[in-house]
């Protein structure tokens, strides 16, 4: 059994390969059930952001699980699995375990200490576990990955100076407008990030907001909170005259603003600026909007170059988070290695051992009239007896060992005899 992670980032792969391989909620249940149904597959939760899409799954063979797990990715994206190969990336066990305790603690992500990526992974696992992807393993992963982002966030100070996508999106802004007073923001999309986007650009000093989502209420709800303007989704183009910010931020699969109704739009404005700061994935914005004269136009990907201002002091920090992930990792490891069959049936035995010594000194307590001779017939018939007893419960425990799913009959066999506790203790 091997917990394995197939995946691409910001760091390995550009925002256009990373727009063709998103999973959006409402498609997981049915991916992931098609992921679990390959044969060496036995539990999947799939992890799909802005920045990054992994599979994370426990495989009965690495390398046969691994090559499942890309040909399942490339059908879903439409690239040749050669191409894709470019991009991805694979860890196995130990560096798997620590790369999703380091992910759900953000020190994966574009900007170290964002707070949004434990909820994108607690949404993932969720996810999972509403099919049945997960089980033994990435159940107890995935707790406890959840618990060390927590663990993180409150021993460290990891998210301190709070920065994040859309806090970057307004630094750039501030690069373009030296001063954002006075200025008005457009933003599409009324989600969380569009909140976030809102929430910074006023403090920045913003005098208007004006939102647009294809859930009107919904707009409605995040204008009132900022004293701006709801307008309709399907408006949103016609106000782009009255825009120097646009932040655009929906779930679109397709592009929400082109090059031509920009043109027309800053020909209204008499071509003065306009900011666009496109955080979706896949992008809102067609790329040719770039090209339009005064149109400053910057993707997520663009986002580094501001995030790099706040990290100095987050590295600190993240110093410490790394002691505590290494220590969590040991013992997640220790857990995993006790799912293994041979250390599994010496705990059994060494347990039903326990048990038999204890009573059978009992009796001999008992009836200390017996000679050495009956005393050692005794024990001969306990020890003989309890080796039949655990002759099937072994057998079936080793043969199990080259199913897909051993580790749930190995884990199963660990909690009715309650060994892993004991040996907690020890």
């Amino acid at each position: 059994m091997h917990i394995a992670v197939v995946g691409l980032s910001h760091k390995t792969a550009p925002v256009e390969i990373r727009e063709k391989l998103t999973f959006p909620a409402q498609e997981q249940g049915g991916a992931l059930r098609q992921l679990i149904s390959c044969e060496n597959v036995a539990e999947g939760v799939i992890l799909s952001t802005c920045n990054r899409t992994e599979i994370y799954a426990v495989v009965s063979d690495f390398s046969k699980g691994k090559d499942e797990v890309v040909n399942f990715l490339s059908g879903v994206c439409a690239l040749d699995k050669s191409e894709l190969l470019n991009y991805l990336y694979f860890k196995e066990q130990e560096n798997a375990i620590r790369h999703l305790f380091k992910v759900s603690s953000s020190l994966d992500s574009m900007i170290v200490g964002e707070a949004q990526i434990l909820g994108q992974v607690k949404e993932a696992y969720q996810s999972s576990f509403e099919v049945q992807g997960t089980s033994v393993v990435l159940n107890r992963l995935f707790r406890e990955a959840i618990s060390v982002g927590k663990k993180v966030r409150t021993e460290t100070g990891i998210g301190e100076n709070a920065v994040s996508i859309s806090y970057a999106a307004v630094q750039l802004a501030k690069k373009v407008f030296e001063d954002l007073k006075g200025h008005t923001v457009l933003v599409i999309g009324a989600g969380e990030m569009s909140e976030l986007t809102a929430q910074h650009l006023l403090a920045n000093g913003v005098s208007a907001v004006l939102v647009a989502n294809r859930t009107h209420e919904r707009a409605v709800e995040l204008a009132a909170k900022f004293n701006g303007k709801a307008i309709k989704f399907d408006d949103c183009q016609e106000f782009l005259k009255d825009a120097d910010i646009v932040i655009s931020s929906t779930g679109a699969p397709h592009y929400v603003i082109h090059s031509d109704v920009v043109s027309k739009a800053m020909r209204r404005r008499k071509n003065k600026p306009i900011f666009f700061i496109d955080i979706a994935v896949p992008r809102d914005i067609e790329p040719e909007v770039g090209e339009v004269y005064n149109v400053f136009l910057y993707d997520i990907d663009d986002l580094q170059s501001v995030v790099d201002v706040n990290l100095a002091e987050r590295e600190k920090e993240a110093n410490k988070a790394e002691k505590i992930i290494d220590k969590e990792v040991s013992k997640f490891l220790s857990w995993i290695n006790s799912l293994e069959v041979v250390p599994t049936i010496s705990a059994l035995r060494r347990e039903v051992e326990e048990i038999r010594m204890a009573e059978m000194e009992k009796v001999l307590a008992r009836l200390k009239h017996l000679s050495s001779k009956d005393k050692n017939l005794i024990d001969a018939l306990t020890n003989a007896i309890m080796n039949k007893v655990l002759h099937k419960p072994i057998v079936g425990l080793k043969e199990s060992a080259n199913k897909k799913d051993s580790y749930i009959y190995t884990e199963s066999l660990r909690y009715l005899f309650d060994l892993s506790e004991k040996e907690g203790e020890e």
